[in-house]
């Protein structure tokens, strides 16, 4: 029998970066055993380009992802992960919870927009092995 598949939230105000991208890794590194989902408290309706950009030059399209809001999202999870905004991200039940403070790359450069991106990749792979 195939066990469940682990559900797992990444949330930040606009959904159109780092929310984005942990989305993409956790379907990139969970395959068929995570359902990954990301969403935000005030949805900015699009993706970043750099976050499109970024995620093709490791082989994924973000491209095909929308930006969406907290009140699209239901169910239970086995984990939601917020990304630094504080008050912004409301509380979403989970059996684990993390906070990761990662700045918001929006206004970086390229080499730091790819910092960000690496860091989300390597805390996803960190996260799923824990679940």
């Amino acid at each position: 029998m195939t066990p469940p598949k682990k559900r797992v939230l990444f949330v930040c105000i606009e959904n159109a970066n780092r929310s984005q991208m942990a989305q993409a890794f956790a379907r990139i590194h969970g395959g068929a055993a995570v359902d990954a989902l990301s969403a935000g408290s005030r949805p900015s309706g699009k993706i970043n380009p750099k976050a499109v950009r970024f995620m093709a030059e490791l082989g994924y399209d973000l491209g095909t992802h929308a930006s969406r809001s907290l009140d699209e999202v239901d169910g239970e999870f086995d984990a939601v992960v917020t990304m630094g905004c504080g008050d912004a991200c409301p509380w979403v039940p989970a059996r684990l919870r993390e906070d990761w403070a990662l700045p918001d790359p929006r206004d970086m450069d390229d080499d730091g927009y790819r910092a960000v991106r690496d860091e989300i990749g390597t805390r996803v792979r960190q996260l799923l092995a824990r679940l």
